[in-house]
This record gives C-alpha cells, structure tokens and sequence, in this order.
C-alpha cells in the first residue's frame, strides 16, 4: 500500500477525493488546497494524497525522485513507460480497494492528478469495472492511448471527467492535452474542458471549477 497524507473536513467522511501529485513533488503538494475548496463550499470528505514511489527518471539524467512512471523523452507519447504505469495502476486501485472497505462506495470516489498524477488517473479511472464519482485531470494527457479502445470498461461512461490545461504549459503542451480531451470525446466519454492563461501550475479560477465540480459529483 502507499504511504498517504490524509485529510478529513468531517469525522465520518461518505465521500474520498484521492489526489495523486505529478513527477518529483509528494503527497503534501496539494494538501493546502483543501482549505481552499472548504471555502468554496465543496462538500465534506477524506482527502487521501499518496506518495509516488521512488525511481530514477530517464529524461532527467536517471535522478531518483517521485514519479508514478518513468519518462522516457519529451514527447510523452511515442515511447512509454508501460510497466511503470500498470504498476501504479495497481497500487492506486489498491488505494480506491481500501477506501470501499472504509465504507465509501466507488460511486462516492473522486479520482484526482496533476501531470503524471493526472495519467494515473485517466489510466486507473477509465479501466474500473464500477463508475466512480468523477475523475479530475490537470494539465495531464491520456497515457497508453493506443490501448484505451480495447481496455475502455463500459463504466466509465458513466464518471463524469474534469480536464483543465494551461494554454502556456512548456511541459505537457496544451495540444496533447486537446488530443487526450478529443479522444476521449470520440470514445463516448462525458469530458468537461477549461484552459486556463498559466503554465504547467493550477490557478485560482482553476480551483473554483474543481470546487464546483465536486459538488456536482459528490453533493
């Protein structure tokens, strides 16, 4: 199981919101942004922020930091990490394992990323045999594309998708981000787009329409 950093904004939380960081950060990056959506009235639940394991990172020179996949060069795409992400896969349904034996039912379960976090999402929510809440992708992009039609699990259509990208972001362009949102589009999936005038960060409008997605999703 994953270390995690957890937040409760109840004592007996119905509703799980797991936040998976992005390459070289921790479970602690997004632990602030919590009280933010407290303010913004979001509803109350656990907060489950897990730390990516250690491994070297090809693209950065083999040094050793967090990452839930290795990159094995800047176009993302072309050549990919296939075991590091079916790995991560695992361990984060073993997280979501976890929060159904607390109590919470996938379908009050927010599966969230930021950059490589946001992968693990679209990798992990798109492939669960049960809806879950809703899935919150952040200046990310659709890993193991060529696969997803094969792998697509019929639930999935039912979990509604958040996709938000910087139009500025020099580290995953906002094209590859359009092209995620575009495929999962033709798929049939119910995808919800904002761009935002940033670079490879989240802003404060940003953080607002996550709020509000989730008291969509879990209100």
């Amino acid at each position: 199981m994953l270390d995690c950093v957890e937040l409760q904004t109840t004592e007996h939380p119905n509703a799980t919101v797991i936040v998976l960081h992005g390459l070289g950060a921790d479970g602690y990056d997004f632990v602030p942004i919590v009280k933010e959506f407290e303010s913004l009235g979001a509803p109350r639940a656990r907060y489950v922020f897990p730390h990516a394991p250690q491994m070297p990172v090809t693209i950065n020179n083999g040094y050793v930091m967090r990452a839930w996949y290795d990159i094995l060069g800047s176009d993302l795409v072309r050549r990919e990490d296939e075991r590091g992400l079916r790995q991560s896969q695992a361990a984060v349904e073993a997280l979501i394992e976890r929060e159904v034996a607390r109590g919470v039912p996938r379908r009050r379960i927010v599966l969230t990323g930021f950059s490589q976090g946001g992968a693990i999402t679209l990798q992990v929510g798109l492939r669960q045999p049960e809806p879950l809440a809703g899935l919150i992708v952040l200046s990310s992009y659709l890993p193991l594309s060529a696969t997803l039609a094969a792998e697509l699990m019929p639930a999935a259509k039912g979990t509604p998708i958040f996709m938000a990208h910087g139009t500025q972001d020099p580290v995953v362009p906002l094209e590859r981000g359009t092209q995620s949102r575009d495929q999962l589009q033709h798929l049939g999936l119910p995808v919800e787009w904002h761009d935002y005038p940033m670079a490879h960060s989240v802003c404060g409008e940003e953080v607002e329409a996550i709020a509000a997605f989730l008291k969509r999703v879990l209100g």
